[in-house]
């Protein structure tokens, strides 16, 4: 059996999620003949609900593996004939990874579903999402939207604190079920951003926080001091200076801009994975159950103007965030009961 009869099933799944319908037009996109045998099942997979369906191949104006690590520029802008296509559809299945394009942006305002899919089918089958993590991300989303400010801390010196209102939350819960939502096949958690001046304290990564797009656990403490939504410094030793030369080599000033901030709620996503996983970008890491994600570089998907093509995800564990004087993490503890699943108990690292 081929690679994509075997997603075709799992694949047929996930689009009933995203509500695909019979008449519904379904745009798939892949790039530099990358992940062709998702296309072909996702493709099978529309077909046999009803859908049209039609799939484009970009060619790849850089390296393999280069959109990881300068996010937005993926070519699309160069076919405007092609975005126009994906704006009359009715869902877009990105296997490339238009996340932060101004191309993204447009499709999802003309109402197209967006579903982003690039991690490998093990993951995919493992962390295949739930109607209940819908209900689960959605409460976090509101609980974001409702606070004024977040703060969050760990052992190792972090305090920092968000003022909150002048963006909105965004809820990834692994299906596009909505006109012009996008999501991420698979995910997991909710995120907002902090007014544009309105972060200010410092944080300290520690061993075995995740940097992304590096991949790679943290061995010793970083340092980063924030001001003002800014990131003024980073101190530290080997981990610092790999984070703070990849920061500068953009020579961009709003590389330095603080992005988004949340909190995952996957419990069937590992904290460990990437030590036998290095494919796809790591939604393990940005999705686990306890985790702050930190963030920093652009913040278009929430309204933001910082269009910097660096991207720091930041995965952290054993933190303490509260929503206004409300404890929602305790090093690492999820703590309020409807954002659990039944019968979950998170051990800390």
């Amino acid at each position: 059996m081929s690679s994509a009869m075997k997603l075709l099933p799992m694949f047929r799944e996930e689009l009933r999620m995203c509500k695909v319908r019979p008449g519904e037009t379904v745009g798939i996109l892949t790039q530099g003949l990358e992940r062709l045998d998702y296309a072909q099942a996702f493709s099978a997979a529309a077909t046999e609900l009803g859908a049209k369906v039609f799939h484009v191949d970009l060619p790849s104006p850089q390296a393999a593996g280069d959109v990881e690590w300068r996010v937005g520029q993926t070519g699309l802008g160069d076919h405007p004939l092609v975005v126009e296509a994906f704006k009359q559809s009715d869902l877009l299945i990105d296997l490339v990874f238009l996340l932060f394009s101004k191309e993204q942006l447009a499709i999802q305002a003309a109402n197209t579903r967006i579903l982003l899919c690039v991690e490998p089918p093990e993951t995919l089958m493992r962390m295949f999402p739930k109607e209940d993590d819908k209900r689960r991300v959605l409460e976090e989303k509101r609980m974001l939207e409702q606070a004024k400010t977040l703060r969050f801390t760990n052992d190792a010196g972090t305090d920092v604190t968000y003022e909150l209102g002048q963006y909105p939350a965004v809820a990834e819960y692994g299906f596009a079920d909505e006109p012009g939502r996008w999501d991420h096949f698979t995910s997991g958690f909710a995120f907002t951003g902090g007014n544009d001046d309105g972060v200010n304290g410092v944080v300290v990564l520690q061993q075995g926080d995740i940097v992304f797009p590096f991949k790679r656990y943290v061995q010793e403490p970083v340092r980063f001091t924030i001001r003002k939504g800014r990131v003024v410094s980073v101190e530290g030793g080997f981990d610092a200076k790999l984070i703070s030369e990849y920061m500068k080599s953009f020579d961009d000033p709003n590389a330095y801009g603080i992005s988004h901030i949340g909190f995952g709620l996957n419990e069937r996503a590992r904290w460990d994975a990437l030590v036998t996983e290095t494919r796809g970008i790591g939604m393990d890491g940005r999705a686990f159950l306890g985790n702050v994600l930190f963030s920093t570089g652009p913040n278009a998907e929430i309204g933001g103007t910082n269009d910097t093509a660096c991207h720091l995800d930041i995965p952290m564990c054993n933190c303490s965030l509260w929503l206004d004087d409300t404890l929602i993490v305790d090093k690492g503890e999820i703590v309020i009961p409807s954002l659990l699943p039944n019968g979950v108990v998170k051990e800390t690292l």
